[in-house]
């Protein structure tokens, strides 16, 4: 692999994951802090990643794979969410704040889809390159979290009441415009499919072709679990921040950056682990993060407990790796080569589209029974302690019903 080829691909992944960063972390305290949402209206906000997710392959497999180039069409993408991001930074109130958001998460999880696209087309062994050209996506979150936290100091108390969060809007705007310049100095990354050549259909475009494999009891259990883990997972990224800016913990979106440090770790650790634990045990393990994390959050406090806090946002990368990209490859090897691409689009439209949909609507909806029946501290104690109970509930349910079985590859060896 060129040196060229490396640097490209690299700092398309840094911008691609930085913008994101810059700004959906603190996302929540901004709409509770600035626009005064309450708890539906943060759920009405952040499930618009969820619709994002399920208009993601539309666009995808009827555009990007058929008309134009995957790099062009990821310039167009970011150009048009430097628009809409400094929409965002525009809007007084969530009514006008929402349009934005919508549209811009339409396109954004497009440009991650077709990011990750070109990658894989001009990587020739990705298993052994694409990891060390991802990783740069989790080092531009880290540093765009990093930079709010330690360089502009946006997230400090007195700078979220005086409105600086909404700068992040603007940080993301200006790197979304700098990633659409790069992305015409990509490779030429040409559509695979040319009109007339596949009929495009929903079911395609949904991975809906892949349900026969729900007939695997395995990947059935797998597959229930994946979506009821991220209705807790939701209650993390929607409310994560604002309690950490709540109880008082200093550069907490720098804090919380220590998540993808992590993160990126147990995504090295993921192959060597394998052999001694399996699929099981090691989403069981992803699984029972969760619930430990929640808990944490529940009866940890600043100053006192702030260690608490530190170790629920490093076991990020246990909760997120173990349970997803282990996830991820599981699927993978049971669907074989007939269903690859409909299985990996099923579980994630399951996951991202329908089970953090119904996350953020939970989380919303538990916040504004909370605020109305519970004193402040009750109120985050008990809003940690209802995702930790759904998480394990959800460990109950794969460690009962889970088989793990050997695939046909997995035989020959």
């Amino acid at each position: 692999m060129n040196l060229k080829l490396r640097l490209q691909l690299s700092a398309m992944m840094f911008l691609e994951y930085f913008i994101k960063g810059a700004w959906f972390v603190t996302l929540g305290t901004y709409l509770l802090k600035n626009l005064q949402a309450d708890g539906l209206e943060l759920a009405q906000v952040f499930s618009t990643q969820s619709l994002g997710a399920v208009a993601a392959p539309f666009f995808i497999g009827f555009i990007a794979d058929r008309y134009l180039n995957a790099e062009r069409v990821l310039a167009v993408l970011h150009l048009l969410g430097a628009c809409l991001l400094t929409g965002m930074y525009l809007a007084d109130s969530v009514s006008s704040f929402y349009p934005y958001v919508l549209a811009y998460f339409i396109a954004y999880m497009s440009s991650l889809a077709l990011a990750n696209s070109i990658a894989f087309r001009h990587i020739q062994d990705t298993k052994r390159y694409f990891p060390g050209i991802r990783v740069w996506g989790t080092v531009g979150w880290i540093t765009a979290g990093s930079a709010i936290s330690l360089v502009f100091h946006w997230d400090n108390a007195a700078s979220v009441d005086a409105g600086a969060l909404r700068n992040t809007f603007l940080l993301a705007s200006v790197c979304s415009l700098l990633l659409a310049t790069l992305s015409f100095l990509l490779p030429k990354t040409p559509p695979l499919l040319r009109k007339g050549d596949t009929r495009f259909t929903v079911a395609k475009a949904l991975g809906l072709e892949a349900l026969v494999l729900l007939k695997n009891r395995g990947f059935l259990v797998f597959f229930v679990t994946a979506i009821v883990i991220c209705i807790p997972m939701s209650f993390y990224y929607q409310n994560a921040n604002p309690y950490l800016v709540h109880v008082g913990l200093s550069n907490p979106t720098a804090k919380m950056a220590l998540g993808q440090l992590s993160e990126a770790l147990c995504l090295l650790a993921i192959p060597f682990l394998f052999a001694k634990l399996g699929y099981k045990r090691m989403i069981l393990v992803g699984i029972a993060a969760w619930t430990i994390r929640y808990l944490l959050f529940a009866y940890g406090n600043h100053p006192d407990l702030a260690a608490m806090l530190i170790v629920a946002i490093i076991l990020h990368g246990v909760c997120y790796d173990f349970m997803f990209v282990v996830g991820q490859i599981y699927t993978d090897t049971i669907a074989g080569a007939k269903y690859r691409s409909s299985a990996q689009g099923l579980v994630t439209v399951a996951m991202y589209g329908i089970g953090m949909l119904l996350g953020f609507w939970a989380a919303g909806g538990t916040s504004d029974y909370l605020e109305v029946h519970f004193s402040d501290n009750d109120y985050w104690k008990f809003l940690w302690i209802t995702p930790a109970a759904m998480a394990f509930c959800c460990l109950l349910l794969f460690a009962f019903f889970f088989r793990e079985q050997k695939t046909a590859t997995e035989d020959r060896h």
